[in-house]
Formats: C-alpha cells, sequence, structure tokens
C-alpha cells in the first residue's frame, strides 16, 4: 500500500515538474521580448539605414525606397508605406514591446501627431551609412543631416509642449543606430572607386568607426544618455551578396563576413571606451551578426526553408523588391524578403534572440 502511495506521490510531482517546464517554454518562446520591470522607457528614437528607415526616403530623389507593392503587403490594410519589409519592421517591434505604442513612425511622414512626437520617431534613411560617401552616393540623408532633423524635432517639441517637458523625453529616451551594412557592400565593394583605392580594409573599418563614434558622442551632446548600437549582420551571407560575390552555388561570401567581423570587433572596443568618457551615458553595442548567422544555418530549427534567397525578386542596384515581378507563395517560409532585408517573421525571431538572451 506504501509504495503505492509513494509512486502516486512521484507521478504527481513529476506531472507538476512537466507543466512548471511547459509554462516556462512557453513564455521564453513568446513572440515579445521581455522587458525587465526596473526600465521604464516611454519614447525610442531610430537613425541609421532602411532596417529603420519607416519612410523618409519616400519623398526622396532615390532608388532606395520603397514605397511600392509588394513592399508592406502584410502590413496594416496591405498599404506600403516606406518600410522595407513585407510589414513591420525592428524599430516597430521595439516600440511595441516597451509597451510605447504599435508602430514607429518616419519623422518625415506629414501625418504626425503630437503623441507620435513625443514617444519616438525614425530619423533613419535606406542606404545611408558611416561613410559620408555612402550616403551620397545612393542620395540618402546622411548621419549628419538625421542629427540635424534630431535638432529641429527638439527645437519644435519645445514649441509645442515646453522646454522642460521636452529635455525630459530627449534624456530618458532610448535612442537606438542601425548603420554600417551600406558601407561595406555598396560603398567599397561594389562602387570601389574612389574607396578601395584609397584603403585597405582595416583602414576602411576605421574611418566606419570613427563616423560611428563621432555620431554617438554628437547625439550625447544633444542630450541622449541611452543608446544602443546595432553591429553589422554576417553581410556576405545576405542574399544581395551571395548573388554578386557567391558564385555559382550563391554561397556566403567570406571576405565579407571577416570585414564585418572586423568592423564589429573595432565597434564594441570604441563604444565601450565611449562608455567611461561619457558621463551618465548607457551605451550599448548589440552582437547581431551570430544570431542572425545562426538563424541562416539553422533555419529549420528556427521555421524557415529559405535563407539564401529573398521572397520577391530584385531588380535595381539595391536588389529591391520590384513592381513587375511576382513574390514567393508564402514569405512566412522565407527569412529574407528581398536582397538585404528580413521578412518580419525573420526580424521578429532574429530580435527574440538577441534580447532574450
Amino acid at each position: 500500500m506504501s509504495s503505492c502511495i509513494v509512486f502516486l506521490v512521484h507521478r504527481i510531482i513529476m506531472t507538476l515538474l512537466y507543466v512548471v517546464f511547459i509554462m516556462f517554454f512557453i513564455t521564453s518562446c513568446e513572440a515579445k521580448l521581455q522587458i525587465p520591470k526596473d526600465v521604464n522607457i516611454t519614447a525610442i528614437f531610430a537613425f541609421g539605414d532602411s532596417i529603420v528607415d519607416q519612410g523618409n526616403n519616400n519623398n526622396l530623389l532615390t532608388l532606395a525606397k520603397c514605397n511600392y507593392l509588394p513592399y508592406g503587403k502584410d502590413f496594416m490594410g496591405g498599404k506600403p508605406t516606406g518600410r522595407f519589409s513585407n510589414a513591420k519592421t525592428p524599430a516597430d517591434m521595439l516600440v511595441e514591446d516597451f509597451g510605447i505604442k504599435k508602430l514607429m513612425p518616419a519623422y518625415l511622414d506629414p501625418n504626425l501627431n503630437v503623441e507620435d512626437l513625443k514617444t519616438g520617431v525614425s530619423f533613419a534613411s535606406g542606404a545611408s551609412g558611416f561613410d559620408l560617401l555612402t550616403s551620397i552616393t545612393a542620395a540618402a540623408l546622411p548621419l549628419s543631416v538625421q542629427l540635424a532633423l534630431f535638432q529641429q524635432y527638439i527645437w519644435k517639441m519645445k514649441g509645442l509642449i515646453g522646454e522642460e517637458e521636452t529635455n525630459k523625453i530627449v534624456k530618458k529616451s532610448l535612442y537606438i543606430v542601425v548603420a554600417g551594412s551600406d558601407d561595406l557592400c555598396n560603398t567599397y565593394y561594389m562602387l570601389k572607386i574612389p574607396r578601395k583605392i584609397q584603403y585597405n580594409v582595416d583602414s576602411y573599418t576605421n574611418l566606419m568607426v570613427d563616423g560611428a563614434s563621432n555620431f554617438v558622442s554628437d547625439l550625447y551632446n544633444m542630450g541622449a544618455r541611452r543608446i544602443w548600437i546595432f553591429g553589422l549582420p554576417p553581410i556576405g551571407c545576405l542574399p544581395s551578396q551571395r548573388m554578386r560575390a557567391g558564385g555559382l552555388l550563391k554561397i556566403c561570401v567570406g571576405e565579407y563576413n571577416r570585414a564585418a567581423l572586423m568592423t564589429n570587433a573595432k565597434l564594441a572596443s570604441k563604444i565601450d571606451s565611449l562608455s567611461g568618457k561619457l558621463p551618465q551615458s548607457e551605451l550599448l553595442y548589440i552582437n547581431i551578426y551570430d544570431p542572425l548567422l545562426d538563424l541562416i544555418v539553422n533555419r529549420d530549427k528556427y521555421g524557415f526553408e529559405e535563407a539564401k534567397s529573398g521572397c520577391c525578386e530584385g531588380r535595381n542596384q539595391f536588389l529591391l523588391c520590384s513592381n513587375s515581378t511576382g513574390t514567393c507563395e508564402n514569405d512566412a517560409k522565407y527569412l529574407f524578403w528581398d536582397g538585404y532585408h528580413l521578412t518580419e517573421k525573420g526580424y521578429r525571431v532574429l530580435l527574440d534572440q538577441i534580447f532574450n538572451k
């Protein structure tokens, strides 16, 4: 009889442990970042390139824009907004995960209201970079212009809500910086002249990191304190670079990936150094190289069937989707949307991999 009781108790304990495990597994796999309770961020601002460009390039005379279908086909109402994806971008996901709002708008959106401005906007411009030549060549907004727009934002807000409230927003907000990929992919390896003549990879990555350092310092001097700087992805494994330099088999381009790793190592060191020089700053370098490479190499593990090609075909110099060609049947099976950018699902899984660790 006692042995039966022991057996039943054992089964009950094992069942409870199993339930606890399942609940933990479900929670940890939830498609939403787990934000620490003591982190109170009420606004997020984005700077950089197309990864967080929410539509600022729409009215620029540049090929680096996507305010046409099939971009946005899975977005609210299937409407293209200038976001470089089939739906949401990482900027949208971050403001939603922090409980701020559903979407991050572009600063140049003519329909912005005061609440949009108070809770954060994107100043980013597709094809911009830490190297000024990158932005000039692509007719994108250089980081210096993005900073000028942020200064304009501050003046505008002081007129709308007062200086004290504006200064509070500026100081307490989170700032994300995503740039660098276009410098290597487009300016150094594709354009080649004059940068590849002037610099070897080591010296060019120094130029990039100096540009990043100057930008962060300027942003800090304008009042920003909590700044996240995203490193470069494995650019040699982007569909666009596989197509250009990956040969018949479209393999990852090792030289390009090594350049990205070199940049990341220098960038991480520079950010660490700046943290000690800028009082009260909260600078964070975020590694996206390893998590994205893991998604590419182990695509099945994350529910993707294709990680070598994009869901849509690219036709222009940036290998963006063409509105004259079709898309894949099910973009949820694709990690990449076009030659450079991930699908909404791809971004969601990538952010979870980065931040839930």
